[in-house]
């Protein structure tokens, strides 16, 4: 453990204008305040907090936060009150060690709904000053290092996982990449340490047989370089198991059969001479297709810029190379902390993007999950880059498509896509984005998300934004619906209601608003004797609960309203306009709607009926037939012209049985109305190819 000394020591020597004062006094307060304190291994809890400032210093990170680090959990873990933090050392100080502190009290009925609540305060801090962040990541990287001495392993796991989910991915999206592999590393022994034993005891004996290879081929390069005019630095490495490991899950593939394990890095004095000792490597050895990535002409979202290559050295083995100049490796180390501007609280280029679009997935989520779930995909690390026509970068997760390359350009553009160009040419919304596609979005002021983009979507940003408005459309549609109903149950009444009938009803059932009333009516969490009976009491002929309200006298429009919204369309029978239709209310859930002749109707449901109208303009729906054809050429194509005669699409097709003779196919249909669907039928009836035309 660093002394009192050695820590203001190590501040001085990069920043000699430090406040001495300040660290004296963290220092000496963190030791009273943790006291006889212990962890898990033994040592005072005081050791923890000085090793993390120690991490901070390598760092070369301002007082404020050296100070921070030393005091980081005195809130949480001692009776230190955040007033007295910002009496003894400042509202700065204060601050920080606040977006520090975990939430530890916080009463949640989940495991999740804690780790989101202090994820939650968290980027909220981190947003406010990234340096929480860098004092946060240190935290954990020290946790990570004593992992081992917490007994229960489920507890190690978990750590161990919020690590690789959550903290490594924000160490590499601010290019700590040095702090992102320890955590990595540490987090994949607790997580497979099998796999983690097995490929460590495999790179021991890699370097007993390989003696002293890595430094052959570092001497090597420079001196190839050297001869080409080029002075640089060189060093090698063998990757660390985590990835390693992550290489063979990706390529399906043995230990053995990798052979790009050594990685070296050449520093060379500035860009031009970066790319000219690309140039010697190249000729003296042939590079592998597709490996070669350029992130200094297209650096990463967090800033990193150097040039990886791999080439077949000596004929046989795959050895990565990443070219950089000294700043760049500067960056590449330590990232966001490489470049902070000591005592000044203007957060660096380049990072303000990406904590922008983690606070808008803060938002917008609505649980727990939700928003861990679309934390992680927001810092997944694998990325392509696409631009847009007028050349402007967007950096995206591996397999985006064009709706997230939408979201990521501005939400408003996400909302209103209709379709896209990939390259000059339309293509579907669903189809991934290659690295370098440039993107061209159209859109419309008409358009809305849709439920559907769900389904294929990557990054966190669009698919809580979707989600967003999704939950907004359903509660809109299903007040709408409410209000249909309420209107319906109103005409019941035996008299007209009075101007504050509604107030009156609210109060009595206990209701904030009319939109709380018209949602829980549509949604059955209050039936309709209680609604009158609320209304207009001895109304419905009896106030008991079990009491039965009179007989629905009109039916209840669902014109327009979006299926799978406010109401869904029963997949038992598939109804469309012009069928009778009733739907089925079950409490807390949106109405179902079946035909009138639906057999799932006559099997008997635990659920009331209410009469229903689709509306003189509702949209067209979904048929599901049954055609019989003749197994014989151009059967499935006269099938296929019928239903493009009458305007019909396809929108599913499958082959149910094949039978010598005949096959049967089942066939999604989107039709206007019933009359449109008999027409259709009408017509596979009557066709030579088609033995047999049913609805189901």
């Amino acid at each position: 453990m660093l002394r009192q000394y050695e820590l203001v020591d190590r501040v001085l020597s990069y920043d000699p204008d430090a406040d001495e004062a300040l660290l004296n006094r963290a220092y000496v307060f963190s030791m009273q305040m943790h006291g006889s304190q212990k962890r898990a291994s033994g040592d005072p809890y005081f050791s923890h907090p000085i090793e993390v400032a120690g991490i901070l210093t390598d760092l070369r990170l301002d007082d404020e936060t050296i100070a921070t680090a030393i005091l980081h959990d005195t809130i949480e873990d001692t009776l230190t009150t955040q007033e007295e933090i910002e009496k003894i050392f400042g509202p700065n100080v204060a601050r920080l060690v606040d977006g520090v502190t975990k939430l530890s009290k916080i009463e949640a009925q989940t495991e999740s709904e804690r780790a989101a609540e202090n994820l939650r305060k968290f980027l909220l801090a981190m947003s406010d000053d990234i340096r929480v962040l860098l004092v946060k990541l240190a935290d954990r990287l020290h946790n990570m290092r004593t992992l081992h001495f917490i007994k229960n392993e489920e507890k190690r796991r978990r750590i161990a996982r919020e690590t690789m989910d959550i903290y490594a991915p924000l160490a590499e999206r601010i290019g700590m990449y040095e702090f992102m592999k320890e955590m990595q590393t540490l987090a994949f022994q607790h997580l497979e340490p099998e796999a983690y034993a097995s490929i460590t005891k495999r790179l021991e004996q890699l370097q007993e047989g390989g003696g002293d290879r890595i430094a052959k081929i570092s001497s090597g390069l420079k001196l190839l370089l050297s001869r080409a005019g080029i002075e640089v630095e060189v060093s090698g490495r063998e990757k660390h198991p985590y990835s390693i490991w992550k290489k063979m899950a990706e390529r399906h593939i043995s230990f053995e059969q990798l052979s790009d394990i050594m990685a070296f890095r050449v520093i060379a004095e500035d860009s031009d001479a970066c790319y000219r000792a690309l140039g010697v490597i190249h000729q003296r050895w042939p590079m592998v297709p597709g490996r070669f990535k350029d992130f200094i002409s297209t650096p990463k979202r967090n800033g990193y810029k150097s040039l990886h290559t791999t080439i077949i050295h000596a004929g046989e083995t795959r050895i990565e190379i990443q070219i950089r100049s000294k700043a760049m490796h500067a960056q590449a180390e330590f990232g966001l902390a490489a470049h902070w501007a000591y005592k000044q609280h203007d957060q660096p280029d380049g990072q303000a993007g990406w904590i922008r679009d983690l606070l808008e997935i803060l938002e917008t989520a609505d649980s727990a999950e939700e928003l861990l779930e679309h934390t992680r995909m927001a810092m997944y690390q694998d990325r392509i880059f696409a631009f847009t026509p007028k050349g402007e970068l967007y950096q995206l997760p591996k397999g985006a498509t064009p709706i997230d390359f939408a979201y990521a350009v501005h939400t408003d553009l996400g909302d209103q896509t209709v379709g896209a160009k990939v390259n000059g040419r339309v293509v579907p919304l669903r189809t991934p984005l290659e690295n370098g596609d440039q993107v061209q979005i159209l859109k419309s002021k008409g358009q809305e998300p849709q439920p559907g983009w769900l389904n294929f979507v990557v990054t966190g940003k669009a698919r809580a934004a979707i989600r967003r408005y999704v939950r907004h459309k359903e509660r809109d549609e299903t007040i709408a619906l409410g209000r249909k109903i309420y209107d319906e149950i109103v005409k019941r009444l035996p008299t007209q209601l009075g101007p504050e009938a509604l107030n009156q009803a609210l109060k009595r059932l206990k209701k904030p608003d009319e939109a709380a009333l018209m949602e829980a009516i549509a949604r059955q969490m209050i039936s309709d004797v209680e609604v009158m009976e609320a209304l207009m009491p001895g109304s419905a002929g009896s106030s008991a609960p079990g009491g039965h309200a009179p007989a629905q006298r009109e039916a209840i429009s669902i014109r327009g309203l979006t299926p799978g919204v406010a109401f869904s369309l029963a997949e038992c029978c598939h109804p469309v306009r012009g069928d009778r239709i009733v739907g089925l209310r079950r409490p807390n859930e949106g109405i179902e709607v079946h035909t009138i002749d639906c057999e799932t109707l006559s099997d008997g449901v635990d659920a009331d009926w209410i009469d229903l109208a689709w509306g003189e303009t509702s949209d067209s729906s979904t048929a599901r037939l049954s055609v019989v054809i003749k197994n014989e050429p151009g059967a499935l194509a006269v099938m296929a012209g019928i239903f493009g005669t009458h305007k019909a699409n396809i929108l599913n097709l499958r082959l149910e049985n094949r039978d010598g003779s005949f096959h049967t196919f089942a066939v999604d249909l989107e039709v206007n109305d019933v009359h449109h669907l008999m027409r259709i039928l009408a017509a596979l009836r009557a066709a030579d190819a088609v033995s047999q035309a049913e609805r189901i």
